[in-house]
């Protein structure tokens, strides 16, 4: 069976300032993979890479065994993103939001629905889901980037800062959806600055620093240690 993401040797660079440096790694079905490192370390470059926003220099990007640069139509449609900056159309509602991404996803209104309803519990959309999303806080927005990103129950989720702007009750409960995820065989790659979210959620971390691959390691080898390998790693 063909792993949800395989990176071979992914380079990127901005102006000859490289962003990420020969890049090598993989997701497997059913796991969390989490990509750590501070602020300018090239994670949400390599989330664009993945999902295609930008084009690499080098390198191979493999989503289901599906080579993005060949075939992006076929890869992207494997793909869930939630990126750190939620974009809504301001003058659409939440849900008429929802159709618009699962109309371009290409599913059925019913298919559209059952995705909604299933989400619901873990999203909680309440009266505010038919409202104007041009007045909804950032926690909303996010859940709403949560929802289109699983309408079409991508093989791979992509996942740039999770946890920004969601009060602590929305946190608990997009853990539990992004466990649930897990066990229905979704490879999960999350990209973080937070320790403490990565010690809970990461079956596998890579910690990452000036686009370069500094650590990684399964669970066992970090679990109780990620401040130190982090600090480590990025040569404080």
């Amino acid at each position: 069976m063909n792993k949800p993401l395989v990176i071979q040797g992914l380079t990127k660079s901005f102006n000859n300032k490289p962003a990420v440096v020969d890049l090598s790694l993989e997701v497997e079905s059913g796991e969390i993979f989490v990509l750590l490192g501070p602020n300018g370390a090239g994670k949400t470059t390599t989330i664009k890479l993945i999902n295609g926003l930008l084009a690499p220099d080098k390198g191979r990007i493999l989503i289901g065994g599906i080579d993005l640069l060949e075939k992006p139509e076929l890869a992207k449609a494997r793909i869930g993103l939630v990126p750190d900056i939620p974009f809504l159309y301001e003058n659409l509602t939440g849900r008429e939001f929802l159709y618009l991404i699962g109309r371009l996803r290409r599913l059925e209104e019913g298919a559209i629905e059952q995705g909604i309803e299933t989400l619901n519990p873990y999203l909680d959309f309440g009266d505010w889901f038919d409202y104007r999303c041009g007045g909804y806080s950032h926690g909303m927005r996010q859940r709403i980037m949560f929802a289109q990103a699983l309408l079409h129950k991508p093989e791979l989720l992509l996942i740039d800062e999770p946890m920004v702007g969601l009060d602590p009750r929305a946190m608990l409960k997009i853990k539990k959806l992004l466990r649930v995820l897990k066990r229905d065989g979704v490879g999960i790659f999350i990209s973080t600055h937070l320790i403490p979210l990565a010690e809970e959620l990461a079956d596998r971390l890579a910690v990452i620093d000036h686009g370069r691959l500094k650590y990684c390691g399964n669970r066992p080898d970090f679990s109780g240690r990620i401040e130190t390998i982090f600090l480590n790693a990025t040569g404080d």
